[in-house]
């Protein structure tokens, strides 16, 4: 018998920070480990599909909702697992708050996530998209990951090197998409502070502000001020973020670029490629600060990365949006970007 409160036809635009999308025919929350299990198993004895979400700030729900369960992780838990001279392993509930557990480690003095901090959503949604910003990346620090796998009907720890990290990428949003449940993951952090060279931006906001202690509470107050000065709030205004991931390309490829755009930004990225700047290249198609009334979507006038559903009525009008913006950076660059919130289902 299952003892969880499972609603039926549900709106999901409560469940995404972009504030759109159709009804999912049932949803719960899951709680304990235990709860994911259940869940999990009243949905197949039913045939019916079932998706496990966060607190929906990278995801947009398709129009036609979700004809069966959404599973909202509600998993809880901030553990110190073991502290030494050298640095503490910690322990997070897929549920939690990501932001909050920064807070949480920073308050510790502790170092390893602080350059993550006010990155919207949970826990358990961090190592799906390996979470990185400021030079940081989630895959450095964490050491396994805690979980359900809802194919094997069991519960087992993933240790890093075999979770497929890359960027912005890992197993669980790629080749196992959908196989594993997130309860808790486990982080190795540091008692040093990180010392230069920083990210660009955050070294330029350090230069600006003379900052030259470089503890996890002065990285995590920096960032927020950055962040906070860049991106709107999701709770405020409908969004996901950012909303295209930076493309990689040949370098051969980038110095073509270069010559035709000398103001072009790139990065050394894996495999010697070169990262490029995604809000930029918006920025350069003309779409920084747009407002348009055709689908009710705007981009942020601080950062063109950012899609703003100001008065959409659907996801149809979000993709319609986004799709102008793809068209014209691939007709001005020769480049196709690619969308980072995860259409569901």
């Amino acid at each position: 018998m299952l003892l969880m409160d499972v609603q039926e036809n549900v709106s999901l635009a409560s469940y995404s920070t972009m504030r759109l999308g159709g009804n999912a025919r049932y949803l719960a929350e899951a709680k304990t480990d235990n709860e994911v299990q259940e869940l999990v198993a009243w949905a197949k004895s039913k045939g019916i599909g079932f998706i496990v979400i966060g607190g929906g700030s990278n995801i947009v729900w398709r129009d036609e909702g979700f004809p069966g369960l959404v599973i909202v992780d509600k998993v809880m838990g901030k553990d110190l697992l073991h502290e030494d001279d050298v640095g503490a392993t910690v322990r997070l509930g897929g549920g939690e708050n990501w932001d909050e557990s920064v807070a949480w480690t920073v308050k510790r003095d502790l170092s390893g996530i602080e350059f993550l901090s006010l990155i919207p959503g949970t826990v358990g949604a961090a190592p799906v998209q390996n979470i990185g910003a400021y030079g940081g990346e989630l895959s450095r620090v964490l050491k396994e990951v805690a979980v359900y796998d809802t194919q094997a009907g069991c519960f087992e720890s993933i240790l890093n090197e075999s979770c497929g990290f890359s960027y912005r990428d890992s197993r669980f949003k790629s080749a196992d998409k959908g196989r594993f449940v997130i309860t808790h993951i486990v982080l190795e952090l540091k008692k040093t502070h990180p010392q230069p060279p920083f990210y660009e931006s955050l070294q330029t906001y350090f230069d600006e502000h003379d900052i030259r202690e470089f503890s996890p509470s002065v990285i995590r107050e920096s960032v927020i001020a950055i962040r906070s000065s860049k991106l709107p709030d999701p709770a405020e205004v409908a969004n996901n973020g950012s909303f295209f991931t930076n493309p990689t390309i040949e370098q051969s490829r980038f110095d073509e670029l270069k010559q035709r755009y000398p103001e072009i930004k790139g990065w050394p990225a894996s495999e010697g490629r070169i990262k490029l700047a995604a809000g930029w290249l918006v920025e350069q198609a003309g779409f920084k600060g747009i407002h348009d009334e055709q689908t009710g979507m705007a981009t942020w006038g601080k950062q063109a990365l950012v899609l703003v559903n100001e008065h959409a009525h659907s996801t149809s009008d979000l993709l319609k949006f986004k799709q102008k913006i793809v068209d014209e950076v691939q007709q001005r660059f020769g480049l196709t970007l690619e969308q980072e919130p995860e259409l569901l289902p």
